[in-house]
């Protein structure tokens, strides 16, 4: 039955992969939970809001959203820095969940001013070193629970303290734990139809209750639908304000980066295509709701995602039906999560932290460009050991640095300043001969490749000036040059300011519309280089040359004379 807001005919397919995506998701949504510092319950109400909202309001029809490994390390960050200036997880609670509410309200922004088109342009090594010190964190983190003790606070805290891991562990939680790590990666072999996630928490947790293990739980997961939380907000401290600030921008950046991606992939396996704005503004209002009934932020969830197509999931219903599925088990089931061992969240977490590492970059890491295996691990060390958004920021810096100078390099390999004597005819562009055959001893050409940009515009001035230029005109071939910011333009002016001072002809050929509508915005044209100057191909150039070089010679002549008598 086809309905104008829904064919029926999909409904089959969406609600299989709705429950299987959901029953995927929720012991993930425990344990992000329980990582976050917020609690099982938070990571919960996180993967119901979430999943509810952000696939009906979001950009791409398959997304399953919810709490996610990088999201929850940053969750992590916030709570345990707020926690340590502002108090108890009590006392905190208002910074925590105001800095979550914001994430959410940013990623809205960020959708409504079309941000989302630009994180195509994140370099791959940025992405690859970011995911894989994630992925290293969340193990490093889990490592303590596993052994039944408990996590500490920071990447360099976890280093330290490692050795306790073999001393004071919990020999029960650890048995435990090596059992639900066994069953996420033995179970698919048994059976692919029910997912060995919820197969290994099941089972973990059935086996530590009948056995009656004195392991750490999760603890009772409050019956009922989740009550507002946002009475605390007016009441944060204002040296609270610059902390909120920026990890809401993290959340909300890494939020985007994370959903988008996932985007990519669902368009991959079902041939369709996201909008990417939109899917930002539906998980910014997802987030922002979440954030208002104590849930951790999240972001479109990879396996959840594939998990849902896979299993039949077609349309926004699907997505929904997944969020839909973890609060009829919170209405229905809460209370029985309470068993839950600690241990087999962490032996949930652990393989997903391995899943998240990029081994196919690590493994290329000798064979890539030097300049993207410097990025990579200058970002995977920040991301470990440091500031989530500083390793997202240097690194995109990095990158674009280490690529203008390879782009500016190559430009300046390519781009000599020669003679036309100098210049052999096997140098020449295949349109060059005639200049070559009729004034190689009085003109220099200079070929420019590429965007004329701040990267080059210094070795393409420096060029100019160090010549000692014997000439009586110069020539610039700007047929490839699509285009000139800010600093090429200055670069360009000064080039021919000190070619008009040294009553110096300046040709340019082939300009292309930006960078001649920008030097005649600016007044290089006609002020240092005439209309008549500039020349449609190197045809037009060799007939404007006969001219001006006759007139040249006209005027060092007259020049002579006078000055003889």
């Amino acid at each position: 039955m086809v309905n104008k807001f829904y064919d029926f005919r999909n409904l089959k397919g969406d609600l299989s992969g709705g429950l299987v995506a959901g029953v995927v998701a929720l012991p993930l949504a425990l344990a992000f939970g329980v990582q976050s510092g917020m609690g099982a319950t938070a990571g919960l109400y996180g993967a119901i809001i979430l999943g509810i909202l952000a696939p009906i309001l979001g950009g791409t029809r398959t997304q399953a959203s919810g709490p996610t490994g990088p999201m929850t390390v940053v969750c992590a960050a916030v709570v345990t820095l707020a926690v340590s200036k502002f108090g108890g997880i009590e006392d905190a609670l208002p910074i925590i969940l105001l800095t979550f509410f914001l994430g959410g309200i940013f990623q809205i922004i960020f959708g409504f001013f079309k941000i989302g088109s630009f994180i195509k342009y994140f370099p791959y090594p940025v992405i690859s070193g970011f995911m894989t010190g994630v992925g290293l964190i969340i193990i490093f983190f889990q490592l303590f629970p596993l052994f039944g003790l408990n996590s500490p606070k920071s990447t360099l805290s976890v280093l330290q303290e490692l050795p306790k891991i073999f001393t004071e562990f919990n020999l029960a939680a650890l048995g435990i734990g090596i059992f639900t790590i066994a069953m996420y990666y033995f179970f698919p072999k048994i059976s692919k139809t029910v997912p060995s996630t919820l197969v290994a928490l099941i089972t973990g947790t059935l086996l530590s209750y009948f056995l009656k293990l004195d392991i750490p739980l999760i603890g009772t997961i409050p019956a009922g639908l989740p009550e507002l939380k946002m009475m605390g907000f007016l009441e944060i401290p204002s040296e609270a304000y610059a902390q909120i600030l920026e990890f809401a921008i993290i959340l909300a950046a890494l939020g985007s980066i994370d959903s988008l991606l996932t985007s990519v992939i669902a368009d991959n396996i079902t041939k369709t295509r996201h909008n990417s704005n939109r899917e930002l503004i539906g998980q910014g209002i997802g987030n922002t709701v979440a954030a208002m009934f104590g849930g951790i932020p999240g972001a479109g969830a990879t396996k959840g995602t594939v998990i849902n197509i896979n299993s039949g999931g077609t349309t926004r219903l699907s997505g929904a039906i997944h969020g839909l599925f973890l609060l009829i088990i919170l209405l229905g089931a809460g209370s029985l999560a309470s068993y839950i061992p600690i241990t087999v969240l962490a032996g949930i977490l652990i393989p997903v932290g391995l899943n998240i590492i990029d081994y196919k970059a690590l493994k290329h890491l000798l064979k890539v460009p030097r300049a993207d295996a410097v990025v990579l691990v200058v970002v995977l060390l920040i991301t470990t050991f440091g500031n989530l958004i500083y390793a997202v920021g240097i690194g995109v810096v990095l990158a674009s640095v280490l690529f203008m100078k390879k782009v500016s390099d190559l430009a300046e390999e390519k781009t000599q300043l020669r003679s036309l004597t100098e210049t052999i005819p096997e140098g020449l562009w295949a349109d060059e001969q005639l200049l070559y055959s009729e004034f190689k001893d009085r003109v220099y050409i200079k070929h420019l490749y590429g965007p004329l940009f701040f990267g080059f515009a210094s070795e393409f001035q420096a060029m100019t000036a160090n010549k000692n230029l014997e000439m009586e005109a110069l020539i610039i071939r700007m047929d490839r040059v699509p285009y000139i910011d800010q600093s090429g333009l200055y670069a360009l002016e000064n080039v021919l300011f000190n070619l008009k001072v040294k009553n110096i002809t300046a040709i340019l050929v082939g300009l292309q519309p930006q960078p001649k509508d920008i030097l005649e915005l600016i007044g290089i044209i006609p002020n240092l280089v005439p209309e008549e100057n500039i020349s449609e191909d190197i045809g037009d150039a060799a007939e404007l040359l006969k001219i001006l070089l006759k007139n040249h010679r006209n005027t060092e002549q007259l020049v002579e004379i006078l000055g003889t008598n």
